[in-house]
């Protein structure tokens, strides 16, 4: 592992978020880059800018510095973070009670083996 970002309390379910996810999941980096932005997806406008965030951070990495077309995503990992509890109105006078779900991204990057 080269360098590492995190997303935290994203208002997006974790399973919207996990569809985008696994298709960036194992490519290089900048293929990803490339890839997200096209996406009709809210998903994946927020690993948009976590994947940027990882990469100037492999790039500001204190080691050896890298380039980003030598970085593969090995890690992508998508996690539910804390649900808030909502109502509404509902019909009869009762209360219809809704879930407002968030979720945590974390992009591990590491360098390409050649």
């Amino acid at each position: 592992m080269i360098s590492k970002a995190q997303a935290k309390y994203l208002r997006i379910s974790p399973t919207k978020l996990r569809l985008v996810a696994d298709l960036v999941r194992g490519k290089q980096a900048e293929e990803a880059m490339k890839m997200l932005p096209f996406l009709n997806k809210k998903g994946a406008v927020m690993i948009h800018k976590t994947l940027k965030s990882a990469i100037a951070n492999a790039m500001n990495h204190e080691g050896a510095p890298v380039k980003e077309d030598e970085l593969i995503i090995t890690k992508i990992e998508v996690n539910g973070g804390p649900t808030m509890a909502r109502f509404k109105a509902g019909a009869q006078g009762r209360v219809k009670p809704f879930k407002h779900r968030t979720s945590h991204i974390l992009i591990e990057l590491d360098k390409v083996e050649k």
